[in-house]
């Protein structure tokens, strides 16, 4: 055990005596009632390998034999590792039990994730009252808890509201987890490591083990009549979830490597401290994978003698997931049908979008396990920007649309296109036209077609996705660069940054999120959706740290993050309403009220606010 791993172990060892001292609270009937959001206004701001046949080991040795310049450009200029690093693995517990984890035997892991949620039903609107009452996060403290954000979706109807809840006092208060390996009699196998969770509201920089902290609380109302009316909905789960993801470097360096009689991990946490979380553990052999995911994609069709690709011309790309060690996770040209994948993906680690099974918000709730394998081109480089041309649902569903292009020129200034995978036609056509959509197989190659118009430049293609295997949940992404029209690399021009001040140290672009620190390929995925219209970067971003409460800088302090003055000047709802809650009641009676958390209303949200408006953000900074 390196680095911190040894003084921070017999802390644990302390800690744990400790445990025993803690306390809980109850709550009298008053605080139990929902509070209305906190209000933030304009105004105010003004391995093991197992026994192989010789064939199938040639076979696999041969499909991952690429040369080294080739391998690094295939997979986005990544080396392979020289040695195996130690595995992040992703720990679940729901309703206080513990999720079964099987790990590959002889590997060594530092904890990477931690997802706790408790859940319960009712019949009748009572805000989070039953879920205090009778989960297991019932006792952890919940004095101060408030109503701070609701959002509902399903429109034309029936609707599924969600509210969101913060500051109860077990969020609030330091608290910590202890991870102990122990055989099936209890007893440890291993030294137990402490991680510190911290608090929502606070961001202690070399104390805290989790560049992602987030608890809360949620109330889903499901068939309500309207939005906001929900008096006749007999269906309503009061939840509470605490994530918990991308360890710090510092962090990462307390490992655990597992003896062969361990049979569980014990998860104590600080607030809970009479009742231990206990996750079992199957430690496996498995020759056939390793830990890693790497993501290649190459052109199919080739460039003109020049390198550069027409306008006008439809190419075909292919993807390839890999392990860390260059395996196949899938057979070249085949994708596996979706019900072979989803909900829990493949025995390779193969994952598919998987919302329909355990809902995802931005921000709130669980987003890292939608897990979407997705890809899209956009350029030219120079003319990258967010797009705000709404996606409609029927592209999804179109069966003779397999690639929706979802910006050009003319409208947005760049060109874009995207793809689910499988494509969309089949993923959202299984789930409301057609479930035998979910039994067919897919391929792993698509075609993009550039515009006639297709202006000179690099074009960026980029595929992202999601591995879950034996305990580690990874994302990868990976960018293809091809030159349209000119030989002449072009580059894009951003408005924001540095981001590196914050997401460091373990919480690089590069890590969280998609794993994808190319922020120019953002923007042709992040476009809004009909059925998620806070899709555009502008908007999550907006929304992501104006809730945080742990960005350092003031909110209205436009120049943390924009570098030029006109970069602050595109006004729409979507773009001040995804950072304030309200405007005054002038802007209420000439453009609505507020109707959506994300972006302030519906497809309006995206449209240029008059020119004569807003022309400055006070306390900008620029």
């Amino acid at each position: 055990m390196g680095g911190l791993g040894a003084p921070r172990a017999l802390l644990a060892s302390l800690a744990g005596l400790l445990l025993a001292c803690g306390g809980q609270e109850t709550l009298d009937d008053a605080v139990l009632d929902a509070r209305p959001p906190e209000q933030t206004s304009l105004d105010a701001l003004a391995v093991d390998p197992g026994s192989r046949d010789t064939a199938a080991k040639d076979a696999r040795d041969a499909d991952k034999a690429l040369p080294g310049a080739d391998t690094q450009l295939l997979f986005g200029g990544w080396p392979w590792p020289a040695k195996t690093p130690a595995v992040g693995l992703a720990l679940e517990v729901e309703n206080g039990v513990g999720t079964p984890l099987r790990v590959q035997k002889g590997a060594t892991f530092f904890i990477n994730q931690i997802d706790i949620r408790s859940f319960v039903t009712a019949t009748r609107d009572q805000g989070l009252r039953n879920l205090i009452a009778q989960s297991d996060f019932g006792g952890l403290g919940w004095l101060g808890v408030r109503q701070v954000d609701q959002e509902s979706v399903g429109a034309p109807g029936p609707y599924t509201r969600r509210r969101y809840y913060r500051d109860a006092a077990w969020m609030n208060l330091p608290s910590h987890f202890i991870v102990e390996p122990v055989d099936s009699r209890g007893r440890l196998t291993g030294l137990p490591i402490l991680l510190n969770a911290g608090t929502e509201h606070q961001r202690r920089a070399g104390l805290d083990d989790f560049f992602i902290r987030r608890f809360r609380g949620i109330q889903t109302a499901t068939g309500c009549a309207t939005p906001d009316d929900c008096s006749t909905s007999t269906s309503f789960e009061e939840e509470a979830i605490l994530e918990l993801r991308n360890a710090y470097e510092h962090a990462q360096r307390q490992t655990l490597t597992l003896r062969s009689d361990t049979r569980a991990l014990r998860l104590r946490w600080s607030l809970r401290p009479a009742a231990p979380y206990e996750i079992p553990v199957e430690q496996v052999v498995d020759g056939r994978y390793t830990y890693g995911f790497r993501i290649g994609v190459e052109a199919l069709t080739p460039p003109r003698p020049d390198g550069t690709y027409a306008p006008g011309t439809e190419i075909s790309f292919q993807l390839t997931l890999r392990d860390g060690a260059g395996n196949r996770l899938h057979p070249q040209g085949y994708l596996p049908p979706y019900n072979q994948v989803a909900p829990d993906g493949t025995d390779s680690g193969v994952q598919y979008y998987r919302a329909f099974f355990d809902a995802t918000a931005t921000y709130y709730r669980r987003k890292h396990r939608e897990r979407m394998l997705m890809t899209q081109i956009i350029g030219p480089a120079q003319h990258i920007q967010p797009i705000r041309s709404i996606v409609p649902l029927e592209a999804f569903l179109d069966p003779a649309v397999d690639e929706q292009v979802i910006a050009t020129p003319e409208r947005d200034g760049v060109f874009a296109q995207f793809a689910t995978l499988p494509f969309a036609n089949v993923l959202f056509g299984g789930a409301f036209v057609d479930p035998s959509l979910w039994n067919l197989p897919n391929t792993d190659t698509w075609q993009f077609k550039l515009p006639d118009n297709a202006q000179p430049g690099t074009y960026l293609v980029t595929v992202k996705g999601r591995r879950a295997w034996l305990g580690e949940d990874l994302p990868a992404t990976t960018t293809l660069e091809i030159q349209v029209g000119t030989r002449q690399r072009t580059q894009p021009k951003l408005t924001t940054g540095p981001c590196t001040s914050c997401h460091s140290k373990g919480g690089e672009l590069g890590t969280v999120l998609h794993a994808n620190d190319n922020r120019a390929a953002c923007a042709g995925c992040h476009a809004p959706l009909a059925f998620e219209l806070e899709g555009p970067i502008f908007v999550r971003t907006h929304f992501i740290h104006s809730r945080s409460n742990r960005f350092d800088a003031p909110l209205h302090q436009c120049s943390s993050c924009h570098l030029t003055k006109e970069s602050i000047q595109r006004t729409s709802k979507a773009a001040c309403l995804s950072c304030h809650k309200s405007y005054p009641d002038s802007h209420v009676a000439q453009f609505g009220p507020i109707e959506s958390m994300y972006v302030g209303g519906g497809a309006e949200s995206f449209q240029q606010c008059t020119g004569a408006c807003h022309t400055r953000h006070p306390g900008s900074g620029l």
